[in-house]
């Protein structure tokens, strides 16, 4: 008898458990150099592909960018994107070998500019508790009062 159960309820092996990883990485890649040397559009210059998510059926790409700039250019730097979307699919479609080239979905990435506005914010709070050390050590010394030197 044999102690595999049966072939019912075996699991998928691990290779097709992460094919979406696999694909949004490849497709990431692509997008990458799509919009880094392709696209002449200068509304894109300042983009940056920072993740592409895959559905689980491989038709839908959600690929999140960084853009720099005001506001206003981030906004059209998006629609020139979104504008962009069938002819990425296209050349997508012809560099990968997918039975559907999936439908692009560009998505601004907020990840990185929320992570640079805490960065700021702490270095703000350091330089600001660095320069209250610096005075409490000024006073404390000008009193005569000074912490042992360590």
């Amino acid at each position: 008898m044999s102690a595999l159960p049966p072939s019912s309820f075996r699991l998928p092996p691990l290779v097709t458990l992460r094919r979406p990883e696999k694909v949004a990485e490849a497709v990431r890649e692509e997008i990458i150099q799509i919009v880094g040397y392709e696209l002449d559009d200068p509304r894109v210059l300042g983009v940056m592909v920072t993740d592409v998510r895959m559905a689980d059926d491989l038709r839908d790409a959600s690929v999140y960018v960084m853009v720099e700039g005001s506001e206003e250019e981030i906004g059209q730097a998006l629609v020139a994107l979104r504008n962009a979307a069938p002819y990425v699919r296209r050349q997508l479609s012809a560099a990968l070998s997918l039975r559907h080239a999936p439908l692009i979905h560009f998505v601004r990435d907020t990840v990185e500019e929320r992570a640079a506005r805490v960065d700021k914010l702490l270095n703000e709070l350091g330089e600001e508790n660095r320069r209250e050390s610096a005075e409490e050590t000024k006073e404390a010394s000008e009193e005569g009062d000074a912490p042992p030197a360590l």
